[in-house]
């Protein structure tokens, strides 16, 4: 998968757009020093009937005080003119010079030409997970997802952030507000399948939501929340999940002295993601035909464990009989090792193990 950087850093673009008064300073140089080069190459062909090389050559030389000779001998109206020209293009030059010089090494135009890159990545994207906020919560979605090979983009406008962010180079990232409807529409929001908010507080989360919802209302929101009166305002807004780190690190600390060998257990295939054996969810939409649990069963050749099921409805069925008959609908939920797993999703959807 293939991650780029994103640096934005004006107000609405936060770095790269003409709008920041360091990085326009450079345009106005760059425009400043044509307009002297242009007054130059007309001054000497009108002055001095110079051809065009050698009023371009004239007027650079001038204007760089390089310390060459004449093109050709001066007339009195030459000279003055090549006076004035060197004391209003000294300044100039000197200003440009210092500003390019101070954008290269500084790396700007590096970055620019980054955003420029990213932004057809973005472009490109599509299916993808936009997470705002890269605090704790965040770089743990991100993570995860990424064990999955799922695309992210990120959007954080903290500065301390971003610089994190960039320590990372394979990850791709918006410096701006996330709660704008421009940025999340440049993150893509309309064609994204979810939407993770772990911004720090509740209020920061509850507007990312709402002009998440407001842009794309079929996409998936999960939502952080650090107060309990506030999850159903999420859930009002728009969030499909809401989830509360404290409480369930509470949980998970309780049910490892209640259950400890259960919770490891669960631990070592959600979270330790075991190469021998993980735990995977098959979507049945893409069935070559309808089968039932003890047909899947058969090709699995008992590497494979069929241990929940979800129906359309959103109820689950635990540990499901042989006889249950699947729709395009249901959801599986399988442990075995990727190889077993894999032929068995192969078997399901074009009938080949």
């Amino acid at each position: 998968m293939l991650l780029v950087t994103l640096q934005i850093q004006t107000n609405k673009l936060r770095f790269l757009k003409i709008k920041n008064e360091e990085f326009r300073s450079a345009y106005y140089s760059i425009f400043l020093l044509n307009i002297i080069l242009i007054v130059g190459i007309t001054g000497y062909i009108w002055i001095e009937r110079y051809s065009l090389l050698d009023a371009f050559f004239m007027t650079i030389i001038t204007v760089a005080t390089v310390g060459y000779g004449e093109v050709h001998p001066l007339s009195p109206e030459g000279k003055i003119f090549t006076a004035f020209l060197i004391i209003f293009s000294f300044g100039i030059f000197a200003f440009a010079a210092s500003t390019l010089t101070r954008y290269i090494v500084s790396g700007v135009f590096r970055n620019y030409y980054k955003y420029s890159k990213v932004k057809k990545e973005i472009d490109k994207l599509e299916n993808h997970v936009i997470v705002v906020g890269y605090g704790r919560n965040g770089l743990q979605a991100i993570e995860e997802l990424q064990h999955h090979h799922i695309s992210v983009i990120i959007i954080d406008n903290r500065e301390a952030k971003i610089k994190e962010i960039q320590q990372k180079n394979e990850l791709l990232y918006i410096h701006d507000d996330p709660s704008s409807d421009e940025v999340l529409e440049r993150a893509g929001i309309k064609r994204a399948k979810a939407f993770i908010s772990v911004l720090p507080t509740d209020a920061e989360n509850l507007f990312a939501v709402i002009s998440a919802r407001e842009l794309n209302p079929l996409i998936t929101i999960i939502s952080r929340a650090i107060n309990f009166n506030t999850i159903k305002k999420l859930k009002t807004a728009g969030a499909s999940h809401v989830i509360m780190p404290d409480k369930i690190s509470g949980q998970h600390m309780a049910k490892m002295i209640a259950q400890p060998n259960i919770v490891e257990f669960l631990d070592y295939l959600m979270i330790e993601k075991s190469k021998d054996i993980i735990l995977e969810e098959i979507a049945c939409d893409d069935m070559s035909e309808s089968f039932t649990i003890e047909q899947l069963k058969i090709v699995g050749k008992d590497n494979i464990n069929i241990i929940g099921l979800k129906r359309n409805d959103g109820s689950y069925i635990v540990n499901p009989g042989m006889d249950i008959k699947l729709t395009i609908e249901d959801r599986l939920f399988v442990l075995g090792n990727q190889q077993d797993i894999n032929g068995f999703t192969n078997y399901m959807n074009d009938g080949t193990a």
